[in-house]
């Protein structure tokens, strides 16, 4: 079972001296441009990972690209640091905080930012049919107030996989749902104490079978996998990391 692997390089990740706020920021700043790059990616923008880091980096505007893929891009590197924030002040999954991201994420259609969408939509390929736009609020309203209890009874993994895939069936927003909900992902990974996951490009039909089997039997088992695998590469990566330097300071002195 990947769980108790996961919780054990988590208890042991808190247990070495942390990075330092520069040390922190390069590697937070490195994540959140591959994990802007994939996610956009998914939802169909044509802009490379080094067309990303230069948007991001150096403000270059990508020519022959849409003014729209780069206004993405930078939306959703502007919700990244608002869920750090969100995390680091210890704030309450709400629906505020729901609209907020989104209103980041889509920073380029000013009349639905943050708004729950008012017409139905289907979702290309999904087992699961959207509700009508007219119960999108109060199944996110009950979605937000079941998720402590989720949290209670399941595994930290378990319990944002269900939020996860609950979010993306009722897809309350006319677009942006995919991006906004990965980002809604991270943020409650971040505050359980483990690391925010980049589900990859590549790995988008593994991603969209999770929903598939989660319209089958209810389970987000298999989308908890996914992310495991994720959450577990991350921690060792970020483990070595720390040790790696650890053991350079040591040499230096």
């Amino acid at each position: 079972m990947i769980f108790p692997r996961i919780d054990a390089l988590a208890a042991h990740l808190h247990s070495l001296r942390p990075l330092n706020e520069a040390e922190r920021k390069r590697l937070r700043d490195a994540f959140s441009i591959e994990n802007t790059y994939n996610s956009n990616a998914i939802e169909g923008n044509t802009l490379t990972l080094r067309e990303t880091a230069l948007i991001l980096q150096e403000g270059i505007t990508i020519a022959e690209k849409p003014i729209r893929e780069h206004l993405e891009v930078i939306g959703h590197k502007d919700a990244f640091d608002y869920i750090i924030a969100v995390a680091d002040r210890g704030e309450p999954l709400t629906e505020r905080v729901i609209r907020n991201v989104h209103s980041l994420v889509l920073m380029n259609d000013a009349s639905n930012r943050g708004v729950y969408r008012r017409v139905p939509v289907s979702i290309l390929g999904a087992t699961l049919e959207p509700p009508p736009p007219y119960l999108v609020p109060e199944k996110i309203t009950a979605l937000v107030e079941e998720y402590p209890s989720m949290r209670e009874r399941m595994h930290t993994l378990e319990a944002v996989a269900l939020f996860h895939l609950r979010f993306e069936s009722i897809h309350p927003f006319v677009d942006g749902n995919g991006r906004t909900g990965r980002l809604l992902l991270n943020l409650e990974l971040i505050k359980a104490g483990l690391l925010p996951v980049n589900i990859k490009f590549g790995d988008r039909r593994k991603y969209y079978d999770a929903f598939d089997a989660y319209a089958e039997d209810g389970s987000p088992a298999a989308l908890a996998d996914l992310i495991a695998g994720y959450e577990e590469e991350e921690l060792a990566r970020y483990i070595s990391l720390i040790e790696g330097a650890s053991t350079t300071g040591n040499t230096d002195k």
